[in-house]
């Protein structure tokens, strides 16, 4: 293993266990925040060395910054060379992040067997990681009895919700009002949410407001949450050998048939559309670091706008509104990584220009 790799991963062992101990302590000062930060910035670091130890990069040309959480992310898992991250693994890994920007920078309430879920499960991912990038066991840097320790065990995603939303009603009921702990524990719920689309972005206080509003009036969490509801905890083992992973539910099968005979076209539509596809062109362009120009040179040039994942347009009465799902950010990222803005911007200015001089061309032609 090179010189670097080798130390960032004796980093991310470190701060993994760190994280351990400080979630198994027997008092809560600052303990959510110590497991958080620490366990973000285990994850941080093996990531960076499992990048290094399959000959990629963790610094862009001309930066003296290594890259940070997100992007190693994105190169873990769209990278061929790299590719080393299934998309479930990089949806456990965007919700700690979600959650340690959140403890970190602002405010998060999140409830023990929430918190326990996260950090087994980020144990598991640790060792599958170390295990399938690095060939090496777990046990060769941590002692077995080195596990977070938790006197409730792991529940299922309804049970996890539905004791969650009891909390956030009964702050918000008539008499309390406490908009500020609601809003709190709410958060840890969004971060959830919005990971299984690949939203990195914290919900801001009018969504979260929002959000309220609906469970308030009594409408279904998984309605609310319908991304969360579509996963599931997994539990395999005990004591030192368990494994927490989360996973996407099977669906029921269903075939998309194009019209041939004796088959019966099946017609599929994503729920609550607006929420899928969340961002307009100016907040694509703002999560993504771009004018709005240079944005959309970037979505031409992938062909964004034909892909249905990514980009939809929206007809409300007589109004037709441009959407882009969160999946587009992270397209454009990663694309961001692999040619520069100024040589996409260059590209397509020379695409409109070449264009532009074939349609003054024709229309001379025409006139002779």
């Amino acid at each position: 293993m090179r010189r670097e790799a080798k130390r960032l991963l004796t980093k991310a062992c470190d701060s993994l266990v760190l994280s351990i101990e400080i979630f198994n302590r027997p008092h809560d000062r600052a303990r959510v925040t110590g497991t958080l930060i620490y366990l973000d910035h285990s994850f941080e670091m093996l990531m960076k060395s499992a990048i290094l130890h399959r000959g990629g990069s963790i610094r862009d040309e001309a930066e003296s910054n290594t890259i940070g959480f997100s992007l190693c992310v994105g190169r873990s898992l769209s990278d061929g060379t790299i590719r080393y991250l299934t998309e479930e693994q990089a949806q456990l890994l965007r919700i700690i992040n979600g959650l340690r920007d959140a403890e970190q920078h602002h405010l998060l309430d999140i409830s023990e067997a929430q918190l326990y879920v996260h950090i087994q499960s980020g144990v598991t991912l640790f060792r599958d990681i170390l295990r399938n990038v690095f060939g090496k066991d777990l046990v060769d840097y941590l002692p077995r009895r080195v596990l977070p320790i938790s006197t409730s065990p792991p529940l299922t995603i309804e049970a996890l919700f539905d004791t969650e939303i009891a909390e956030v009603k009964k702050l918000l009921s008539p008499g309390n009002r406490r908009h500020v702990e609601a809003f709190a524990r709410l958060r840890s719920l969004m971060v959830v949410e919005r990971a299984t689309v690949g939203d990195v972005i914290l919900p801001t206080d009018k969504e979260l407001g929002a959000v309220a509003k609906h469970l308030v009036s009594g409408k279904p969490w998984d309605a609310v949450f319908p991304g969360a509801s579509t996963i599931e905890f997994i539990a395999d083992g005990s004591g030192p050998t368990l494994s927490l992973r989360i996973s996407k539910r099977d669906g029921i099968p269903v075939q998309i048939v194009g019209g041939e005979a004796q088959s019966v076209p099946i017609a599929l539509k994503r729920v609550d559309e607006l929420g899928f596809y969340s961002l307009g062109p100016q907040q694509l362009a703002e999560r993504v670091g771009l004018t709005p120009p240079k944005s959309l040179a970037v979505v031409q040039h992938l062909d964004l706008m034909n892909d249905p994942d990514c980009y939809k347009e929206i007809r409300i009465g007589k109004s037709v509104f441009k959407r882009y799902s969160p999946k587009a950010i992270e397209r454009v990222k990663t694309a961001l990584e692999k040619e520069s803005i100024e040589e996409i911007w260059a590209h397509r200015r020379a695409l409109a220009n070449g264009s532009r001089g074939e349609s003054i061309i024709e229309a001379h032609a025409a006139l002779v």
